[in-house]
């Protein structure tokens, strides 16, 4: 199964999943697009500055919605774990905080170049891969002058140590 089949299964477009993670060796972000037939391109990254875990959220869904237009994708379904963030890009809820209002405003200027766009919130189980990028980049120790590059991650429905042998009933247990 690709990340977020079961999230949206009619949506006939790309996804996007986003999440930021803070722990005490620091905060990362991450986001993860799923094409139409399942193929994986993920984008995280390390913050370094003062933030919140609301800024982080948003960090991390510009960072997405920034790989979606560089790909030249058109329609996306964007799906995250923050609820508040959601509410208050499709305006259900309103922004007071003067932190959080740039952040807004930088999504929804950037969402205006898209043809389609959605936004989805669900659990955080459901959004364990993009967790899992983020978690990533906020532990490991980031020079500053270095990266690390894509880590491909193989689905294994086997051992490696055996392989399938036809048995021969012989009547013993």
């Amino acid at each position: 199964m690709f990340v977020g089949e079961d999230i949206v299964e009619t949506y006939d477009s790309w996804r996007m999943f986003y999440d930021g993670a803070a722990n005490f060796k620091g905060v990362g972000i991450g986001a993860i697009l799923v094409s139409k037939v399942g193929q994986h391109y993920q984008e995280s990254a390390k913050l370094r500055f003062p933030y919140t875990n609301n800024m982080a959220e948003y960090e991390a869904c510009i960072l997405g919605l920034r790989l979606a237009i560089n790909t030249n994708i058109q329609e996306l379904m964007v799906i995250g774990d923050s609820d508040l963030l959601v509410h208050k890009v499709l305006g259900k809820w309103a922004t007071k905080k003067t932190k959080i209002l740039p952040y807004l405003h930088c999504v929804q200027d950037l969402i205006k170049r898209f043809t389609k766009i959605e936004f989805k919130h669900v659990s955080r189980i459901k959004n364990e891969f993009a967790d899992a990028v983020a978690t990533l980049s906020s532990i490991i120790q980031h020079s500053d002058k270095n990266f690390i590059d894509h880590i491909p991650i193989e689905i294994r429905k086997q051992p490696a140590y055996c392989a399938h042998v036809e048995e021969e009933f012989d009547g013993n247990p």
